[in-house]
């Protein structure tokens, strides 16, 4: 058995004295889309940002690609490509600075021709010499992919990376997700509220309810949704989310 790109374990988080999260376990490997869903503020957010290291677990461990993220944090970020909030970018740099200064960041030598390929493909290269807060919200979405994919890092990480976007720039980035997925050079974690994300691209989902992880579906099970009952999903997550 290949050792799973991502492990979480018993992992706590708290701001203060309010808990958010409380033992949650989760592996993804390569080659798998995992899509994470639940209710406002169930904690996907703040799940995400204990494995990008933004914010330090209460208990538990984050390990990426064997290498945990307390004890060996350079290790575990190398392989980790996350896409900041559109609100979080620096908006006093241009578009193309943001690209060159990430890149340098991960130590290459110059920005992934891939990566320049997207950015056509997004049609975001004629706003690539404006500032940032001059962009809208879709423009933004489509640069913090583009920064999260720089490296072609092994994990990559998105926060409800489709808000905002065009359905043609939607489609184009879940494509590109797809075509790295499929040849094994990364997994996919995304937070979504989008049920035809999860039920299309997903290779596992799972529903974050009250600061633990209630329930996942497989792929069969997604695809028995998809083209038996398409509203299963939606009425299996209203139901969770309902207090009994």
């Amino acid at each position: 058995m290949t050792e799973p790109l991502l492990q979480v374990s018993n992992l706590a988080a708290a701001y203060g004295r309010r808990r958010v999260l409380h033992g949650i376990d989760l592996e993804i490997s390569r080659g798998e889309w995992f899509s994470l869903l639940g209710p406002n503020g169930s904690g996907k957010s703040t799940l995400l940002r204990c494995i990008s290291g933004q914010v330090t677990p209460t208990a538990g461990t984050v390990q990426i690609g064997g290498a945990s993220l307390i004890l060996a944090p350079r290790d575990a970020k190398r392989l980790l490509g996350y896409a900041h909030a559109p609100e979080r970018l620096p908006g006093l740099l241009t578009g193309q600075q943001c690209l060159e200064i990430y890149a340098a960041a991960r130590d290459l030598p110059a920005i992934d021709p891939e990566v320049l390929d997207l950015a056509e493909r997004f049609r975001l290269s004629p706003f690539l010499d404006q500032f940032v807060d001059t962009y809208s919200l879709g423009t933004r979405q489509k640069l913090s992919a583009l920064l999260a994919l720089l490296g072609s890092p092994a994990l990559i990480v998105l926060d409800e990376a489709f808000n905002g976007l065009d359905p043609a720039s939607s489609l184009v980035l879940k494509h590109h997700l797809q075509e790295r997925i499929g040849s094994g050079r990364c997994a996919v974690l995304l937070a979504t509220h989008a049920l035809d994300t999860v039920l299309n691209y997903s290779s596992r989902a799972g529903l974050l309810l009250d600061g633990g992880l209630a329930r996942t579906w497989n792929r069969v099970e997604l695809d028995s949704m998809r083209t038996g009952n398409p509203g299963a999903l939606e009425v299996a997550l209203a139901e969770a989310a309902t207090p009994s």
